[in-house]
């Protein structure tokens, strides 16, 4: 592949078959098991690679991503949130209509998802397997008190078509940082997920409950924290961790604990205008790289001859649309090709529907990602 278009998402497949070897490892050694979060990539070649490797079961954020995942033969899905709306609990009972072998999980966390889902599930010849959701204060979903959870799930016990099987947690909601206080604050999610966990154990319905926590930032506090077979006997410990797979340049290369990931995502762009001194524009901006969790770091940059310029120097200050400013510019000229890192791969792979793949022989492929919707049907909307 010698002529490629700029700017572009470039994968390192070494260094993504070694990061999912990694984070393997790290799991098996501590006795945990690992469903990733595939909405990281929504990349069957990848997910592919994960399942390979070991993984329990996949993670998905959306029923659309489920349907994608099923589509591509997956049969025991996470979907890690509460799902209430009508058409997406019916999706969710025709697909386990058609092959009740599939395992199709949600997450709960109020009174009004288990009335919305058992809505559909209440007259199933099967009930919808759930998760108790604990959230954080200030955080995003979950129940937010032992108390709260103990109702939760005795109202899902009481509920027809539904079964409580297990309890998840995510410690990802605070800053992710090594911090002292920002550990704490793990620490104190972890420990609340676990006491709520024991406080419901008697309500589960299955003799393998589900401990579930998220697990990219922090695996390592989570571990401390896992509820024991002593605790509840049968426990699946499962870790739903995604952003391992490709690691990055950014934010999870300072917090993570896992040794050895390396980072596989880089982006190559072209400079496009130089006009001012020490100020370069180069042709990749909001549509192209992630600025959620940081803007993109250089990291190198050729001529346009593909020769190396190790003295190049400069910083992203500013993203556009279509354009990066970099200040502190020096030695970076009009035609050269710069690559940047990434920071957080969740917000990098969405904005690519191909990108090229390399490996340490020269050798190039082009793989896919697939974040496409299902398809709207025309609907009356009444006024």
């Amino acid at each position: 592949m010698k002529d490629v278009s700029y700017p572009h998402l470039r994968l390192d497949r070494d260094a993504l078959d070694h990061n999912i070897a990694v984070m393997a490892d790290w799991c098996e050694s501590r006795n945990v098991l690992l469903a990733p979060h595939v909405k990281t990539t929504m990349s069957a070649p990848i997910v592919r690679r994960q399942a390979d490797a070991g993984a329990a079961g996949v993670t998905v954020a959306t029923v659309d991503q489920a349907g994608t995942l099923l589509d591509w033969g997956y049969r025991n899905i996470l979907i890690a949130n509460q799902v209430v709306d009508r058409h997406g609990l019916n999706r969710i009972r025709a697909w386990l209509t058609e092959d009740p072998a599939r395992q199709i999980r949600i997450f709960v966390d109020s009174k009004e998802g288990v009335t919305a889902a058992a809505s559909v599930f209440g007259t199933s010849a099967f009930a919808l397997e759930v998760l108790l959701d604990v959230g954080a204060h200030g955080g995003r979903t979950g129940v937010r008190s032992l108390r709260a959870a103990r109702s939760l799930a005795e109202l899902v016990g009481s509920t027809d078509g539904l079964r409580l099987i297990g309890v998840a947690g995510y410690e990802g909601v605070v800053a992710n940082s090594r911090d002292k206080e920002i550990v704490a604050a793990v620490d104190d999610h972890c420990r609340k997920v676990r006491d709520v966990y024991l406080s419901v154990a008697d309500l589960f319905d299955t003799p393998t409950p589900v401990y579930s926590m998220g697990g990219s930032a922090f695996p390592d506090r989570v571990i401390e924290f896992l509820p024991t077979d002593s605790d509840v006997p049968g426990t699946v410990r499962l870790l739903r961790s995604g952003c391992y797979v490709t690691h990055d340049h950014g934010t999870y290369a300072g917090v993570s604990p896992v040794p050895g990931l390396i980072p596989a995502l880089t982006v190559r762009a072209v400079v496009l205008s130089a006009p001012e001194d020490g100020m370069v524009v180069v042709g990749a901006g909001k549509r192209d790289l992630p600025y959620d969790a940081g803007l993109p770091p250089l990291l190198t940059v050729r001529n346009a001859d593909g020769a190396s310029k190790p003295d190049a120097t400069g910083c992203v200050a500013k993203l556009f649309d279509h354009h990066a400013v970099l200040t502190g510019a020096t030695g970076i000229n009009v035609t050269d090709i710069v690559e940047f890192g990434i920071s957080h791969p969740c917000s990098a792979f969405d904005r690519w529907p191909e990108y090229i793949v390399t490996d340490n022989t020269g050798q190039t492929d082009v793989w896919h990602t697939d974040f496409h919707r299902e398809s709207i049907q025309q609907t009356t909307i009444e006024n």
